[in-house]
């Protein structure tokens, strides 16, 4: 081989052969790849763009709505209608409101249930995903499909058992019975999903701490519990603003005044007394306000929870 290089360039100059298409090409991809080139958008990203942007626009046409209404006075709004902005800021709609319904207890009231069974409904789906999951409990299948299809039962054939149950026990009309029930129900949603991630659980993880001496709590508590806090999180989101949007429950349970949430109280006193379109436009508003204003700042969490599985 050497004889035949040396007859072939006497001088043992090196020749830089080019690289062939190929490997060019291969290049431009990974080059293209990491950010060195321009990526070049097809015309389904555009399509998608544009549903995207068309559906966020009906979303939050609502809002707007109400947004702007909130601020009409009656007048206004029996002139020039609900699409158009108001010609000076109404506020007595919103003050109206605020002391009718005595609109800080009834926050109180939401902020007080939906925390409570945030936190209860967290704390007990990871127990119980715990033991189906990582404990392999015997019957786990089934005890899971039982935990879906309860989940899966309207409410309306729960409110006579659980009416009964509440009046016997002495928790009617009042807001433990309604922290109680959320727990159950959206535990249940926790469990559920909550087993089906801890069950693809590094056993060798768990063998490791096991053999370090560590208990069930602390495997729990130290292995666990810190992998899995970004759904943790997400969920905790998700059942606060689940139960602060809930209407039938606490319709039928809190029946006194003061122990009302805020979706019961808007409904309550749009039935009790005639209240403007306006007036009911702010009712909105301010039940509107408090849980976005904990989406805002919950935001980032939210978003690192729903990727922290994406990326390995």
């Amino acid at each position: 081989m050497t004889a035949i290089i040396e007859e072939l360039d006497p001088d043992h100059r090196a020749v830089e052969l080019p690289p062939p298409p190929s490997s060019r090409r291969t290049s431009r991809r990974g080059a293209r790849r990491a950010g060195n080139g321009p990526t070049k958008r097809t015309a389904g990203d555009w399509v998608v763009l544009l549903v995207a942007i068309v559906l966020g626009f009906f979303i939050a046409v609502p809002f707007l709505l109400i947004l702007v209404n909130s601020f009409k006075s009656p007048a206004d709004y029996n002139t020039s209608g609900p699409l158009t902005l108001p010609t000076e800021f109404y506020f007595d709609g919103i003050v109206a409101f605020w002391e009718r319904v005595d609109f800080p207890q009834k926050l109180w009231n939401s902020v007080f249930i939906s925390g409570l069974v945030a936190v209860f409904a967290v704390a007990l789906s990871m127990f119980n995903a715990f033991a189906l999951g990582i404990g392999r409990v015997k019957g786990r299948l089934w005890i899971v499909v039982l935990i879906l299809l309860a989940n899966m039962l309207p409410q309306e054939v729960l409110l006579y058992p659980l009416y009964f149950m509440f009046k016997q026990v002495g928790l009617y009309d009042s807001q433990w019975a309604v922290i109680i029930i959320f727990t159950v129900i959206q535990s249940a949603f926790g469990t559920y999903l909550l087993a089906s991630v801890y069950s693809t659980f590094p056993k060798e993880m768990l063998e490791a701490a096991s053999l370090d001496g560590a208990s069930r709590w602390q495997i729990l508590w130290r292995v666990v519990y810190p992998i899995s806090r970004p759904t943790l999180s997400v969920l905790l989101i998700f059942f606060f603003i689940w139960t602060w949007n809930e209407f039938l429950i606490p319709l039928t349970f809190l029946a006194s005044n003061a122990n009302q949430t805020v979706p019961v109280a808007i409904s309550v006193l749009q039935g009790d007394r005639l209240m403007d379109v306006t007036t009911t436009s702010a009712s909105a508003l301010l039940g509107i306000i408090p849980t976005l204003i904990f989406f805002l700042i919950f935001q980032r969490t939210l978003t690192r929870g729903i990727t922290a599985g994406a990326v390995k």
